[in-house]
């Protein structure tokens, strides 16, 4: 997502993770026996608090090893939570798989420059709106975030493309020009999804040997795509 991109928010975030790693390896380097564990949590403003003790249940776990790789699921381990609640706000599993592709490629603890946290990349302002309790969990992200993605395909009037350039760039942007954004990075990201959106829908096709419910109402929508402008 595009959104919170203050300079200042951003270098706060990151001095912050640097400060974490520097700490992290100074305990372990100190005492190579002491397994030392370093709790974040971000409010809805996007300030970040920091403690050994954590005394709420919404502080997470830093990684202090940036280097290791971060586990990523798999499209069959989510699949579950994705029909679930597909049905229950009446989206396409193979948009929502999309979405979670090109937000953060399956990594349930991705976090971006801006702060967007989780699978779907909730901003944690976003996230107090939808209720969400813990970002980095697999089924409260993608609920909320299938929640949010529904609530801007009712606002947009059924439009997947204006729907996708306010999910990464935010509602208010996308009414101020009533179209998709001149915005490089957004018109880049709807295209993305809208391929991995046709993609999945292949596969589903492909492994089923029936027409999914609902797939041809994602070609309608699909079809869309050729009306967006090419990024500046």
């Amino acid at each position: 997502m595009l959104k919170d991109r203050s300079p200042l928010t951003c270098s706060r975030r990151w001095t912050a993770l640097v400060t974490i790693i520097m700490l992290g390896s100074s305990l372990t380097s100190a005492a190579p026996g002491l397994h030392a564990e370093i709790y974040q949590y971000i409010d809805a403003k996007g300030t970040i608090s920091l403690t050994n003790v954590p005394s709420d249940v919404r502080y997470r776990r830093v990684d202090l090893h940036p280097n290791r790789l971060h586990p990523v699921i798999s499209e069959k381990e989510l699949e579950p939570m994705i029909s679930r609640f597909s049905r229950e706000h009446q989206l396409h599993p193979a948009l929502i798989r999309a979405v979670i592709k090109a937000e953060s490629d399956f990594d349930p603890r991705a976090v971006s420059r801006a702060g967007a946290i989780g699978l779907m990349q909730l901003m944690p302002q976003t996230a107090v709106r939808l209720d969400v309790r813990d970002l980095y969990n697999p089924e409260d992200n993608i609920g909320g975030g299938t929640k949010y993605l529904r609530q801007l395909l009712d606002r947009f009037r059924g439009n997947l493309p204006l729907a996708l350039a306010a999910y990464n760039a935010g509602e208010h942007v996308v009414d101020r020009y009533r179209t998709v954004p001149p915005i490089k990075e957004t018109r880049q990201y709807v295209r993305k999804v809208l391929r991995y959106y046709r993609t999945f829908l292949a596969n589903d096709l492909a492994s089923t040997g029936h027409v999914i419910p609902s797939s041809e109402g994602a070609a309608q929508q699909l079809s869309s795509v050729s009306s967006i402008p090419p990024g500046q």
